[in-house]
């Protein structure tokens, strides 16, 4: 059974900073493509950023684009979300969620997903 942790939410200000971290257990997490999705209360789950399972290529949605990174340690099965320059309408639960494809930033292709951890961004 495939089980995804997701830990770092919290309360910060605009303007600050967060590391979000997601811990991976019971599958091949070298061989998974990766993502971070997030939603908002009365909206859909969006996609933010994905990593490749060989770390080469990363995709960003334009809202985090220069403010957000992703990155991957396959030796402890765990993927990380830098956000910097959070602002208010980054407010969101956040997820990590596994993938079997190659890449996508379809949430219909990611099979596992995490209980998702808060993220509050006040102005």
């Amino acid at each position: 059974q495939v089980q995804l942790a997701e830990s770092g939410g919290g309360l910060v200000q605009a303007g600050g900073s967060l590391r979000l971290s997601c811990a991976a257990s019971g599958h091949t997490f070298s061989r998974s493509l990766m993502g971070w999705f997030r939603q908002a209360p009365g909206k859909e789950r969006e996609f933010v950023a994905s990593i490749s399972s060989t770390n080469v290529r990363t995709t960003y949605a334009d809202s985090g684009k220069g403010r957000f990174i992703i990155s991957r340690d396959n030796a402890k099965s765990t993927v990380y979300l830098q956000m910097n320059s959070l602002k208010p309408e980054d407010t969101a639960r956040y997820y990590c969620a596994a993938s079997k494809l190659g890449w996508s930033q379809s949430l219909h292709d990611y099979s596992y997903w995490g209980q998702g951890t808060q993220v509050t961004v006040s102005s």
